[in-house]
């Protein structure tokens, strides 16, 4: 059953809002998944903070029109699913990492940073690591002077007791 205009409005004005908060948007052609296996990539999704949603692409190139991710809209062919984030590597992470694990689910494009990306550039994209693990290594980097610091005066302490006794 097809959507009525104002089904159609709030699909594009819902979307919308979802690319105005957009650093990413990455697209796939999910032709043959079966509907358990979608489910699981939707619940990754969900977990990484990515809008995950199938589309038809006309109301897609809408959605996308005079922002930066209009550079999508010659990619925007076929049956697609369109993942949204607002962290430039969650979408490209979820999507590649699930067609590593799902033959059926092909990577097309992407767009960051207004740019568009092929197959191999969405996939350089989801290499690079996300947001809270560069976090976490800064925060490492951080600490280890610190550490090394504690450690070598545990041991001076240790010296000394042992030549004091």
């Amino acid at each position: 059953m097809g959507l009525n205009l104002e089904g159609k409005k709030a699909i594009v004005a819902e979307v919308s809002a979802q690319v105005a908060n957009a650093q990413t948007i990455v697209v796939a052609e999910y032709r043959g998944i079966e509907v358990g296996d979608l489910t699981l990539l939707r619940a990754k999704a969900r977990q990484s903070g990515v809008y995950l949603r199938v589309l038809r692409n006309t109301l897609a190139r809408r959605a996308v029109a005079d922002t930066g991710f209009s550079v999508l809209a010659d990619q925007m062919i076929g049956p697609l699913i369109y993942g949204i984030s607002s962290d430039p590597v969650a979408a490209a992470k979820v999507l590649n990492d699930f067609a590593k694990s799902n033959e059926k689910l092909v990577l097309k494009a992407g767009a960051y940073a207004g740019k568009a990306l092929d197959k191999a550039g969405v996939q350089a994209l989801a290499s690079i690591p996300g947001r809270e693990e560069l976090l976490a290594r800064l925060l490492g980097v951080m600490q280890a002077p610190v550490s090394g610091l504690a450690i070598a005066l545990g041991a001076l302490a240790k010296q000394r007791e042992a030549a004091a006794a």
